[in-house]
Order: structure tokens, then sequence, then C-alpha cells
């Protein structure tokens, strides 16, 4: 497993993000979904994000992406849904015919973090931390 370095800090942070056209409009082709991991990929350079894997389907997208320990998650969703929307109606006029009003983007999302271990084996770790020392 490779590990995520910076200054002070080891870390390994996956995230998985779903994210859904508003209403769940089926707008999304292969063109719209490679501009907006594009437009994903730009953003997200400014937040230390990068894409480990992007898919989509006609009205949502899945994004697994690895971020830094201090990248502000919010912050980051919210300027990509509102760059990518603005951007996405701009180059994609035909879009806008589809949509409800101005919305693109749903204006929830499930954000979920990835880790490599089961969240069983790492409650017993930590419940087991300090028992070998007690017992000598």
């Amino acid at each position: 497993m490779k590990l995520d370095t910076n200054n002070h800090s080891v870390f390994l942070l996956n995230y998985h993000l779903i994210l859904c056209i508003k209403y769940r409009r089926k707008v999304i082709t292969n063109t719209i979904s490679e501009y907006a991991k594009g437009v994903f990929e730009r953003i997200g350079e400014n937040y230390h994000i990068t894409v480990s894997e992007w898919n989509h389907d006609n009205d949502h997208i899945h994004v697994l992406f690895k971020a830094h320990p201090n990248t502000e998650l919010s912050k980051f969703v919210n300027a990509y849904k509102s760059a990518s929307s603005r951007l996405i109606k701009k180059d994609f006029p035909a879009v806008t015919e589809q949509l409800w009003k101005e919305y693109f983007w749903s204006k929830s999302y499930c954000l979920v973090t990835v880790g490599g271990a089961p969240l069983e084996v790492l409650k017993t770790y930590i419940e087991n931390q300090g028992k070998e020392e007690k017992t000598r």
C-alpha cells in the first residue's frame, strides 16, 4: 500500500462521491461525463484532490478520489458543482432544454470515506491496544 505524504504527516484518504442531476434528469452522455471529469481534475488541483476512478450513468456520476488531510471537502464539492454546472450549460446548450430552471446538480450529494480495512478489524485493533503490555 502506497501512502501519501506532506511535510508533517503520512496519510491515505480515499473518498467515494456521488452527484445526481437535479430531478434525476437523464442528461449525462460520455462526452459530458469526460468534460465534467476534466473540470473535476482542474478544480481538484487547488484542493490537493486526485481522481482514482470516474464513471457515470445518465443521471449521476461516481468519483473515487484521494485527498489531503487539510482539504475542505464541502468547499471543494460546492466549488465543483457550481463551476461544472455553469460550464456544462455554457458548452452544451442542448442540456438546458432538458433541465428544470437553471439547476444542473441536485443540492444533495453522497460522500463516503473508503478505507482499506473493514471497520470491525479496526475496532478490534483499537480495543486491543495496550492489552499485551498489561498481561506481562
